[in-house]
């Protein structure tokens, strides 16, 4: 009899062990209890990804039990909870390359470990390494709301950073991401410039136009300008480099290049001119734009727009309507409700320029 049960109790015991092992498999693509999640933020043309499992609390004590103090954790479930950086972040205002890193926490009821290791394929934190990290920092643990599904959040977005924030039960753990965007543009536009953009003179322009708007290598930006130049010389890039050269201090070239990009405007792009004045406050200027437009193309819907509202300025509200009806007679029909708007204001003698 002795010799007939044992194989019964270990069948029992290995029906169990494979029971279990199928309700968590590894191999089979099966429900799992702590789901696959992942979340993405871009910060100026830097991806972050986060992907993990978020365990439940089910009712757990999770701090100092499920997850014990002073001891290294998954930060997560499952395989490696994995942040991928496309380029090369500060964490915490400490640096750290572009790649994939396998995120590891050491709990503590004061202050938190935030791991993060090269190796980003395993299973846990069973095999994980200090001799593996690329990078360590210490985190204050916040108090949070309850959270039942472990979280990984990026919130607080800027144009060169955002935070990260892991969220459990009622614990959060912020760390913050930054970026030095402009290297990361600078270093990309070297790249995209090299490829089909080269042979068009808005890809250059627009790379001119990055560096300006943020005042950033304007040699560079000239150099790219007369590229964009030389591909197809133009109202729009030959404006460009007059703001360059207005921006490098070069007032005399700049003045040049202006007045030489005006001579070739198209009448939109003068209309389009006088508004991106009115939007730097430089009124006179635009109104002075306006006027010229109006007058050397009186058959055009939006050139009487324009003096509507240089009347309009000046508390001449007769006037102003009356051009806005002329505008409103040749307008296609898209942009007439807000030419009737415009109108109504004016009839209730309302500065359409405010």
């Amino acid at each position: 009899m002795y010799k007939h049960r044992v194989p019964v109790v270990f069948g029992s015991l290995v029906l169990l062990t494979v029971s279990t092992c199928l309700a968590q498999s590894t191999q089979l693509n099966l429900p799992r209890d702590s789901q696959r999640a992942s979340v993405t933020q871009r910060i100026g043309i830097t991806d972050i990804t986060i992907t993990y499992h978020r365990p439940l609390v089910k009712g757990r004590t999770i701090w100092g039990k499920v997850v014990p103090y002073g001891q290294v954790w998954r930060a997560g479930a499952n395989e490696n909870t994995t942040i991928q950086f496309a380029d090369p972040v500060h964490i915490e205002g400490q640096p750290l390359d572009a790649g994939t890193y396998g995120v590891h926490m050491i709990p503590a009821e004061d202050q938190w470990t935030v791991i993060f290791s090269k190796v980003s394929s395993a299973w846990g934190s069973f095999t994980y390494k200090e001799s593996e990290d690329a990078l360590r920092v210490t985190i204050k643990p916040q108090a949070a709301d309850f959270q039942e599904a472990l979280a990984y959040d990026i919130d607080q977005p800027t144009s060169e950073s955002a935070v990260v924030t892991m969220r459990w039960e009622k614990i959060a753990v912020p760390f913050k991401v930054a970026v030095n965007v402009n290297e990361m543009v600078e270093d990309s536009l070297h790249k995209q410039l090299r490829g089909l953009s080269q042979y068009t003179w808005d890809g250059w322009d627009d790379a001119a136009n990055y560096l300006l708007a943020h005042k950033v290598n304007l040699d560079e930006a000239l150099r790219y300008e007369d590229q964009s130049i030389q591909v197809e010389e133009r109202y729009d890039n030959l404006m460009t480099k007059s703001q360059v050269l207005d921006a490098m201090g070069k007032k005399d070239e700049a003045k040049t290049l202006h007045a030489k990009a005006l001579a070739i405007a198209s009448p939109v792009q003068l209309h389009a001119y006088a508004f991106q004045l009115k939007g730097e406050k430089k009124d006179e200027q635009a109104f002075a734009v306006w006027r010229k437009n109006a007058k050397d193309h009186p058959d055009l819907w939006f050139t009487h727009s324009g003096m509507a509202r240089v009347y309009s300025s000046q508390g001449d509200f007769a006037n102003a309507l009356k051009e806005m009806k002329i505008a409103e007679a040749g307008a296609p029909e898209p942009n007439r409700p807000f030419i009737e708007a415009f109108i109504k204001r004016l009839e209730a003698k309302d500065d359409i320029n405010k």
